[in-house]
């Protein structure tokens, strides 16, 4: 069975960072693509950052210049850290997979973990 377990989610002051962390099993994660995604208030869900099995990545217009995605695929683990964080940052952060290269919207992806939550105060 694929599994993939976040963790890092908590409160925390505009402006201040946080990091996010996954760790996968079941399934070809040295080949995947990984994904950070997110479920913000009165929102569907977006897309932030992805990371090729070959390290290349994207980001997305709600992470882009602030957050960096990042992957270790001997420990099987992806990293998101956060910097200068926003209240609209506040929800929930998902890991996701899909094999191969990486899709370019949340759909796309077969499988997501449970999510962190993250929550940012003024």
């Amino acid at each position: 069975v694929i599994e993939l377990v976040e963790s890092g989610g908590g409160s925390v002051q505009a402006g201040g960072s946080l990091t996010l962390s996954c760790v996968g099993s079941g399934f070809d994660y040295y080949r995947d693509c990984m994904a950070w995604l997110r479920q913000t208030k009165g929102e569907g869900p977006e897309m932030v950052a992805t990371i090729e099995s070959d390290g290349g990545t994207r980001y997305y217009k709600s992470a882009r210049d602030r957050f960096t995605i990042s992957r270790d695929n001997a420990e099987k683990t992806v990293t998101l850290w956060m910097n200068s964080l926003k209240v609209e940052d506040s929800g929930t952060y998902y890991c996701a997979t899909d094999v191969a290269s990486c899709p370019r919207y949340t759909y796309e992806f077969e499988h997501w973990g449970q999510g962190t939550e993250v929550t940012v105060s003024s």
